[in-house]
């Protein structure tokens, strides 16, 4: 899934957890990721975020565990 990108993989699914997670724009992240030493586009993280979104939601969504109609009340 990562293979032929210039960043590592950890920085990629770094910045998309945190678009995803947290209310941050893409100039934030960009910003943040300055801090770290690393020179990221902003535009290059919205790429990264149209391609692996929709791959890393199926991913969660197959681990997720079942609901059940049943809940309890202490």
């Amino acid at each position: 899934m990562f293979k032929g990108r210039h960043f590592d993989r950890s920085v990629i699914l770094l910045c998309v957890r945190w678009y995803l997670t947290y209310n941050l724009n893409l100039r934030d992240l960009e910003e943040m990721m300055a801090e770290r030493g690393l020179s990221v586009a902003h535009s290059t993280v919205h790429r990264w975020i149209i391609h692996f979104s929709p791959q890393l939601m199926e991913c969660f969504h197959q681990r997720k565990r079942a609901v059940t109609g049943r809940w309890h009340l202490d």
